[in-house]
């Protein structure tokens, strides 16, 4: 601008609209330089912040919670319950001082030594170093704020009556699958589906805030078992006081409902822990029931007769001249137990269980018959349960049965079979002829007989019923299987036992029947191992009382009314005044 003394005034020297053009475009420009170093700084700060948060966030699984295991009444037999395992970033553990790692060690009950083997055994970033903590002791771990050290919740599986349904329910491993038992067999349908989070940590690793869900958790399925914890409590019972008084190896019972083929009660002794995993006893986690071979001996033979009966062999009076107690097949001596010194008839070649008198039946069927039909019951196959090592027993193949053999089979020798089996095989027995599937859940309808199930006519398996009600009765061989206000019936089993191909002086005795005789709910097998001779080892005198105390409560437990009267001894009282 130029300054005019004549007349005291200012004249601009560059013309007004251009100076506020020129102004104009000066000011967008520092407008446009501003806003871009604050765009850039609000940039690199979120930049900045994406990657902090992404270096220290990780995704970590969550397990699904495991479906419970329920009886059939309801009652949890298997749950899981939440805990806090504690776990190290092995990168972050080296920041981590010498007195937090011993306040550690005595909160974990270890020694600083043990957890840096420890950490040596895990990942390059992940480490446990307890599991399945209470959240008191999680608390006071992340309390110390040792870098890296985190805690994360898991579920361990508990069992709230441990011993009780231990062979059946079976354990789990520490991750949560199913190791034995109906854990294992069910694993697919308790399992779920594992979950995956993200969770954001500060830079010494200690979790800052939980991210999204990746992928959600999908729990397990509840499974209602058959099992009635009641009448498994009297079997466990049962069994382990048989144990205890013969001094037996171990023992076994099977308790099936005879109208549906559901199992009741499926119990073991001796058993294990199922709290206890880090001392487990292998041996004792088999479920002998199951597992176990054995020559089923005597209880075979009404079996054996429901054939003679269908094929009109024989009737319940036809005459078997057993006297002399003994009879040769193929060069060899077949005995009775107890001699009988008259001709006797088929329902008391039952009652009396006499060798000679199967053998005399077996000996009018034909040998393929006789296989065929003992296949029907259940003998010689691998039952179809979700349970492994589940046995198929053995029997003779067909084309190799030899007249020695068919007579051995009579009285169940030369063949094998578990307790399962023989308990499935009375089930059809007691359910008019037909032979239903096993099964460990609960049902809610009774299933109905196919023509493939059934396995004599219902003529036939009640004639042979009305044998069995006789052992129980005076002059059988288990009378000690009656149980007051109940009518029984069943089968007593002695049988020698087999090592290294000798038979030896040690036995299994068994018990196998069911109640009541007049409309049978229940199907009770009991098998007691090697009892010391001793002291007994009859079926009768071992196993048919612990069939009865199984009975005795499992009857009112279910409901089943007494169907014989009860006799009321009345107390004598000295008089009053």
């Amino acid at each position: 601008m130029t300054h005019d003394l004549a007349v005291g005034t200012f004249r601009l020297a560059v013309p007004l609209p251009r100076l506020v053009f020129v102004l104009s475009l000066f000011g967008l420009c520092v407008a446009l330089v501003v806003g871009r170093a604050g765009w850039l700084v609000a940039a690199e700060r979120q930049f900045l912040q994406a990657q902090a948060e992404q270096r220290y966030e990780r995704v970590v699984t969550v397990p699904a919670a495991r479906g419970r295991l329920l009886d059939r009444n309801g009652t949890i037999l298997a749950q899981s319950v939440e805990t806090h395992s504690i776990w190290v970033d092995p990168q972050l553990w080296q920041a981590a001082s010498s007195e937090q790692v011993e306040a550690l060690a005595r909160l974990l009950g270890t020694t600083p030594d043990a957890i840096e083997a420890q950490i040596a055994r895990g990942g390059s970033r992940f480490a446990y170093l307890k599991r399945h903590l209470d959240r008191r002791t999680a608390e006071a771990v992340l309390a110390l704020k040792i870098p890296g050290v985190s805690a994360l919740q898991e579920p361990k599986r508990v069992y709230p009556y441990r011993e009780l349904v231990a062979t059946v329910v079976g354990i789990t491993d520490i991750d949560g699958n199913g190791l034995e038992g109906l854990e294992r067999g069910f694993d697919n349908r308790l399992q779920g589906h594992p979950g995956k989070k993200v969770l954001v940590q500060d830079r010494q690793g200690r979790p800052v805030r939980e991210g999204e869900w990746l992928v959600p958790v999908q729990s397990g399925e509840d499974l209602i078992l058959s099992l009635d914890l009641r009448i498994q409590a009297a079997a466990l019972n049962a069994v382990k006081d048989t144990v205890t008084q013969f001094q037996a190896k171990g023992g076994a019972a099977v308790v099936l409902d005879a109208k549906s083929g559901e199992v009741l009660a499926m119990a073991n002794w001796p058993t294990f822990d199922p709290e206890a995993r880090t001392e487990l006893d292998w041996n004792l986690v088999r479920n002998r029931a199951i597992t176990d071979s054995y020559e089923p001996g005597s209880v075979v033979k009404p079996i054996l007769v429901a054939l003679g009966l269908e094929q009109n062999v024989v009737r319940p009076e036809t005459p078997i001249d057993v006297r002399g107690g003994v009879i040769k097949v193929s060069g060899f001596s077949i005995r009775d137990a107890h001699a009988s010194d008259r001709v006797l008839t088929v329902s008391e070649v039952i009652q009396k269980s006499s060798n000679v008198g199967v053998v005399k039946i077996a000996q009018k069927l034909d040998p393929q018959a006789l296989w065929q039909h003992y296949r029907r019951f259940g003998f010689g196959e691998r039952p179809k349960i979700p349970l492994k090592g589940a046995t198929a027993g053995h029997l003779f193949p067909p084309q190799h049965l030899k007249p020695i053999e068919v007579a051995t089979m009579a009285f169940g020798h030369g063949m094998s079979a578990s307790l399962l089996q023989v308990a499935g095989a009375y089930q059809a027995l007691a359910n008019d002829g037909c032979r239903l599937p096993i099964t460990f859940v609960r049902l809610e309808s009774l299933p109905s007989c196919s023509q493939h199930q059934r396995v004599v006519s219902a003529r036939t398996a009640r004639t042979v019923r009305a044998m069995l009600e006789k052992v129980t009765d005076v002059g059988g061989t288990g009378t000690r299987a009656q149980v007051a206000g109940y009518t029984t019936a069943g089968k007593t089993g002695t049988a020698r036992k087999v090592e290294n191909g000798q038979y030896v002086q040690k036995y299994v005795a068994s018990f196998v029947g069911y109640a009541p005789a007049t409309d049978p709910r229940i199907v009770v097998a009991v098998m007691i191992d090697e009892p010391n001779v001793q002291k007994g080892y009859y079926g009768g005198t071992v196993a048919a009382p612990a069939f009865a105390e199984i009975v005795r409560q499992a009857l009112p437990a279910l409901g089943v009314l007494p169907d014989q009267p009860v006799q009321v001894v009345a107390e004598s009282r000295a008089p009053r005044g």
